[in-house]
């Protein structure tokens, strides 16, 4: 129940001293215990695919830190898969897709989302909900389909998103269509996993900065809106965070459309000034920049006590402004969990 997990509470309204905090990515390369498992597969979709290791993954931090949440150890890219878009992670390279350079690609793509070869996420999350603590919230999530849909075209993470944004403007019928599968497919998996046991979900869009206001408005807002309201049919006592990496001053109008619970904050936005301009029914996480975790110490107390003093009368979820980076030290990590705690 919500009142057994700090981190729903939170997502229901209520504002907890000290806030919880989970961290983007907090089951990664940085703990040792992940490296070590990782090693047990094949490849990276293997452990993904493997639910025994990705249960084990999804816990390791919570074992180690105690974080008021868990997110199930997965990627956003395991959508595509499903799609039977050809998908590979090389190592030290990143992802990279066949990618969809018009029609004919698109044709070769299901018409809907292959749930059952996502089995192996929901038998995860399972397992995960069956040895987390009481208290313990557990996340589940997808990738926005703008942000899917830019991996998908351009076969790989690019700097700017240029494949994606050309297709969207060269072929607006093709990109819509593909939109479309991504979003209905988001509804589906999303829904999926809180059928399995996640407690809450969170849709990332990485890539929403990429964006010029107007294409924003159609390929960020208006499909996350429809995902939100889809999962909140299916699930009405779900909550949905929104985390729209980039998007700047038009996080306000995000926030009031897309109808999110929480809004995730990226490490651009200045803490007070998204308390006093961000509608306070909406609930927000963040913001920690990752290289103040990396460097701790000084850096550290006054980035996270500007967090702290920000949101200190409004419901809040500290986390970080984005993933953890692979060369976090364990002991910063420790020493940040002791601020928030009052424990230093």
């Amino acid at each position: 129940m919500p009142a057994d997990k700090p981190l729903l509470r939170v997502l229901n309204g209520e504002t907890l001293t000290p806030p919880p905090v989970w961290l983007m990515r907090q089951a990664g390369r940085y703990l040792t215990e992940y490296r070590q498992t990782r090693l047990k597969a094949r490849s990276f979709l293997d452990l993904c695919y493997t639910p025994k290791l990705a249960a084990d993954v999804t816990l390791q931090p919570i074992r180690r830190f105690h974080f008021d949440a868990a997110i199930i150890f997965s990627d956003i890219l395991v959508v595509p898969d499903a799609f039977g878009q050809k998908v590979d992670f090389e190592s030290g390279e990143g992802p990279r897709l066949a990618p969809i350079a018009g029609a004919q690609e698109l044709k070769a793509l299901r018409e809907t989302i292959d749930l059952d070869h996502l089995a192996p996420v929901f038998e995860a999350i399972g397992l995960v909900k069956a040895a987390l603590p009481k208290a313990t919230a557990l996340i589940g999530f997808c990738g926005a389909p703008w942000t899917v849909a830019s991996y998908m075209i351009a076969g790989r993470g690019t700097p700017d998103q240029a494949p994606a944004r050309l297709f969207a403007y060269r072929e607006p019928e093709l990109f819509a269509a593909l939109m479309e599968r991504l979003i209905d497919g988001s509804v589906a998996y999303l829904s999926r996993q809180i059928e399995a046991g996640v407690d809450c979900v969170q849709i990332f869009d990485t890539w929403a900065g990429a964006l010029a206001p107007a294409e924003f408005a159609r390929w960020c807002l208006m499909p996350v809106k429809r995902i939100i309201a889809a999962v909140r049919l299916r699930h009405p006592q779900t909550k949905v965070i929104a985390f729209p990496r980039g998007a700047g001053l038009a996080l306000t109008t995000y926030a009031a459309e897309t109808g999110a619970d929480a809004l995730g904050l990226d490490t651009s936005v200045d803490p007070a000034a998204a308390n006093a301009l961000i509608p306070e029914g909406v609930v927000l996480q963040g913001n920690l920049d990752p290289l103040a975790l990396v460097a701790g110490g000084a850096a550290l107390r006054e980035a996270s006590g500007k967090i702290l003093s920000a949101f200190r009368q409004r419901p809040h979820i500290f986390n970080l402004g984005h993933g953890i980076v692979p060369e976090t030290p364990l002991d910063n990590v420790e020493a940040l969990l002791a601020l928030l705690r009052g424990e230093a």
